[in-house]
This record gives C-alpha cells, sequence and structure tokens, in this order.
C-alpha cells in the first residue's frame, strides 16, 4: 500500500498530464478557427468565409461614409482651407506647432450697436439671432473665395487666400466680399422689417499684407490661428467704422494691391495711426454700394478733405477749418467734415510733440 505522500505525488502528476492535454486541444481549436475564419477586415473585425460579398461591401460603405461624415463635421471647426494652404507649404498633416507665413486679404466685420441690441434678448433669442445673422453673412464670404476664420462673439473674421491667384486676386476678392456682405445685409434687414424686428447695421473693415497661419494649443486641445500686424490693422480698421460713420473702410494698400482695373468708388477719409502700429496708414471709404445722389454728394467733397488734412499735418489749423468748413457747407449731412473740423479744434488747443507727423492716433 501506498502512503499518504506516495499517493499525494501521483494526483499531482495526473492533474499535470491532464492539464497538458487541454492545453493542447485548446491551441489546436485555436489553430483550425484562424485557418476557417479568413482575413481579417479594417477595423480588426473578422467576417467568416459564409459572409456574402454583397454584405462585405454594404459594411465597407458604413465605414466609408461615417469617414465622410466625421471629414466634414471636422471641416466646421478647422476650415478645409487651412488644411489646403498647409498642403501647398509641403505639409499634409494639421499638426500642432505648424506656422506658415502669407499675403492674404483680411476682412473683419461686426454688428453696430450689438452690445445693447444683445442686452434687450432672452438667451436663446439672442443665440437664434445670431445664428440666423451669420448664416447670411456666410455666403458672400465663401463665393468671393474667402473662409471664415473664426466667429468672435457678433464679429466675423475672414480670410481670402484665392488659391493659385496673384495678391490682386486675394485683394479684389476681399473687397467684393465686403459689397457683397452689404447687399447681404440689405436682404436680411427687409426679412426683419416683415417680421417685425428693428434693422441692424454692420462695420467692415479690410486690408492686405503679411500674416503667420499656424496652429497652437496643447496635446489634448489644439486650435488654428492668424496672426500679425495685418491681422491687427484689419481690426483696427473695422472698429473705426462707426467713428467715420462709414460702412465699408479699406487701407491704402488693398487699393493699391487692387490698382484701377477693379471699378470700385472710394474718398480719402484721414491719415491715422492704429493701436500697436507705429507706422501710420491713410484710410479710404467704399462708396459703390450706396446711391448715385450720395455717391457724387461724397466724392464732390473729396478735394476739400484732401487739403485739409495736409493743412492738418503742417499744422495749420485755420487753413485745415478753412477747408473741411467748406466741405461741409457743400453737404452739411456728411458727417466726415464734421468730424474733421473738431478734431482740428481739438488739436490746435493741445500741445503736440515736436515731431507730430499729422497722423491721428486711434484706439
Amino acid at each position: 500500500m501506498l502512503d499518504g505522500i506516495g499517493l499525494l505525488l501521483i494526483l499531482l502528476v495526473l492533474a499535470c498530464l491532464y492539464g497538458m492535454v487541454v492545453t493542447f486541444l485548446y491551441l489546436r481549436e485555436r489553430q483550425q478557427s484562424s485557418i476557417t475564419e479568413g482575413p481579417a477586415v479594417s477595423g480588426g473585425l473578422q467576417l467568416p468565409v459564409s459572409v456574402s460579398e454583397a454584405e462585405k461591401q454594404r459594411r465597407f460603405q458604413e465605414r466609408a461614409d461615417e469617414a465622410m461624415r466625421l471629414s466634414q463635421t471636422f471641416q466646421k471647426f478647422v476650415p478645409r482651407q487651412f488644411v489646403e494652404h498647409f498642403a501647398k507649404h509641403g505639409s499634409d498633416t494639421l499638426e500642432l506647432g505648424r506656422a506658415d507665413e502669407d499675403d492674404v486679404a483680411i476682412l473683419f466685420c461686426d454688428i453696430r450697436g450689438f452690445t445693447g441690441l444683445s442686452e434687450r434678448m432672452r438667451p436663446q433669442e439672442l443665440m437664434n439671432f445670431l445664428n440666423s445673422y451669420f448664416l447670411r453673412m456666410n455666403a458672400p464670404i465663401h463665393q468671393n473665395r474667402g473662409f471664415i476664420d473664426k466667429f468672435i462673439g457678433d464679429a466675423i473674421m475672414a480670410l481670402f487666400d484665392h488659391p493659385g491667384g496673384t495678391h490682386k486676386d486675394k485683394a479684389t476678392d476681399a473687397l467684393q466680399a465686403a459689397l457683397d456682405l452689404r447687399k447681404a445685409l440689405d436682404i436680411y434687414n427687409e426679412h426683419r422689417r416683415n417680421s417685425g424686428y428693428k434693422a441692424i447695421n454692420i462695420g467692415i473693415g479690410v486690408h492686405f499684407g503679411p500674416v503667420i497661419i499656424g496652429t497652437v494649443g496643447s496635446d489634448d486641445r489644439m486650435d488654428t490661428t492668424v496672426i500679425g500686424d495685418s491681422v491687427n490693422i484689419a481690426y483696427r480698421l473695422e472698429a473705426l467704422a462707426p467713428k467715420y460713420s462709414a460702412d465699408i473702410i479699406v487701407s491704402a494698400k488693398v487699393l493699391e494691391t487692387i490698382g484701377n482695373d477693379f471699378d470700385v468708388q472710394t474718398r480719402l477719409l484721414d491719415w491715422v495711426r492704429v493701436k500697436g502700429r507705429q507706422a501710420p496708414i491713410e484710410i479710404y471709404e467704399i462708396l459703390s454700394h450706396l446711391s448715385e445722389q450720395e455717391q457724387q454728394m461724397r466724392q464732390a467733397v473729396e478735394p476739400d478733405i484732401r487739403a485739409g488734412l495736409d493743412c492738418r499735418r503742417n499744422q495749420d489749423w485755420d487753413g485745415a477749418i478753412e477747408f473741411f468748413e467748406r466741405a461741409l457747407s457743400q453737404n452739411p449731412q456728411d458727417p466726415l467734415p464734421q468730424h474733421h473740423l473738431q478734431v482740428c479744434r481739438n488739436l490746435r488747443d493741445t500741445a503736440l510733440d515736436a515731431n507730430w507727423d499729422g497722423a491721428l492716433r486711434t484706439l
């Protein structure tokens, strides 16, 4: 008879043999199963041989459609033009820290008196109004080969980087978009009046110049951005629109880039130094969207406006005031000569630096 220790050893050996047999049978079953199941499809899923080709095609199409939906959703947050811009500069990925420099036209647009308007609206009513407004402002930008970089409250920042086009094409696209935005606003205001709402007004600023286009953020939150002196100028021009009672203000650089081929009516507004920039710039008012009579009346006083600004540069206050008063007498409803008269009267009583160049410093 076996003692207790011998019996225990026999049981352990039998248990080991049983485990080896079970393991061998399991591995053989897995091997035979992998052979009969066939190749794996994308996404880690395996289709049995019995699955028909039609079913395989259906599942493949579902995945393709899902990828398309994700791509379209992604484009709503990151404009397709950003990706295309980076591809143009030799990058096929949208990676953090990417930066390229390019010359583009920049347009800013916002609603006049939006703060007071929003205070009278309930939250949902305000969101409905903004989305209704943005929906109508979107088309004039995209139809002129521009794209919206971002919405900033009630403001829109758009870029115009005419694919394969010249600097002139880019500046022309931006200016035409500004004019089309005014047309879209007229249609929108007609709809508002028919619905019992008050009309709104917008101000637009356009500049052309170099910008840095890139991506900023962190590992888990990235955004595209456009920065540079040119962006600051366009933003400041839009902010000057209510000050000069102008619908569209553009820099001299925009008009120089476009040249004389594009039929647009303008007049000189001022010689200013915008905040954040040392060099002054000439700014112009676009008149082409106004009635013929209003265009003629505003352009008629431009020679006196120019002469008055020349006198202001030389600190000839009496001469400047005389020209601006003459302009005002020709068109008493024109806010521009009234603005310049007030500025000259204030400057005449102000101690100016010896190197003052006549440019008006703006906020």
